[in-house]
């Protein structure tokens, strides 16, 4: 059954209710999170956070320091189990599922600082991703017949992988190793690697941190690209102007709880957000 016709088979109370710190947004959300609860050591990190994300959109996650962005990224993807609350994504409770098992379902998380095999090539980091890979090793011990299915399968997924590199203009850095790239190129690295996965929503954790202008804006657009061809986004991003500028819908945290959503016309004029910027007193 297609997202579409799942969506419009599901009913449930929490959908029907929509985002309670919704300012203006008609949603059909790919990914739900509803009362999300979190404490560690007894601070409390998340506070009921709950907000939808739209299929096909850039939606931007942002909030001062401490308000508990990573916090929710991590628990969205399975890192850390949540207190209470509950995850939906694509039609499905996911709550409290390994990060292996939410990959698997389409929801990929990458990281603010990238955590590629830096001994490794950029094209042999390309090729580990992808799920349910054959082994030649086992399939040769146990079904020789299979070699021939093995060598097909590599030859797909090295295709791939350079097809993915060509997107990011940096095919002409495969042979070299990771660990010599720049943080911008490392960047492009990770965000192609996790499209191996084919992924429906990917969680990008400051996507920009240590990109240099150029290659700032070179991503931009492979995002937008990506958008337009039917991915997902959800961003933790510190530069306001960025996700101001490029995302048609802005969630906004502060001290463990959603303060308001809605897109960035909207929450630029908010006044609780601008209090939570600025320090000021927040109703």
């Amino acid at each position: 059954m297609s997202r579409q016709s799942r969506a419009e088979d599901t009913t449930n109370d929490d959908a029907d209710a929509g985002d309670p710190h919704g300012l203006d947004w008609q949603a059909n959300p790919v990914l739900s999170v509803n009362g999300l609860q979190k404490s560690f050591q007894g601070v409390t990190a998340l506070d009921g956070v709950s907000f939808d994300v739209e299929s096909e959109t850039l939606t931007g996650l942002i909030g001062p320091n401490g308000a508990g962005k990573s916090t929710t990224f991590n628990v969205i993807s399975g890192a850390i189990e949540p207190d209470a609350g509950r995850i939906t994504f694509d039609g499905e409770d996911i709550t409290g599922l390994e990060p292996y098992q939410t990959s698997s379902r389409g929801l990929v998380r990458t990281f603010q600082i990238a955590r590629e095999f830096e001994n490794m090539t950029v094209l042999e980091n390309m090729m580990l991703p992808p799920k349910n890979q054959r082994g030649e090793t086992a399939w040769r011990s146990v079904l020789p017949g299979m070699r021939n299915d093995v060598q097909r399968d590599e030859e797909e997924l090295f295709e791939r992988a350079w097809e993915m590199l060509e997107f990011f203009d940096i095919d002409h850095l495969a042979l070299k190793d990771a660990g010599t790239l720049s943080g911008g190129q490392r960047k492009l690295l990770e965000l192609a690697r996790s499209l191996m996965l084919d992924p429906d929503v990917l969680l990008l954790d400051e996507p920009f941190a240590g990109v240099n202008p150029s290659l700032e804006k070179e991503l931009l657009d492979r995002l937008e690209d990506l958008r337009d061809r039917g991915r997902t986004f959800l961003l933790v991003e510190h530069d306001m102007d960025l996700i101001m500028q490029h995302c048609e819908r802005v969630i906004v945290m502060h001290q463990g709880q959603t303060l308001v959503t809605g897109s960035p016309e909207e929450v630029r004029s908010e006044e609780r957000v601008i209090e939570a910027y600025l320090g000021g007193e927040v109703a």
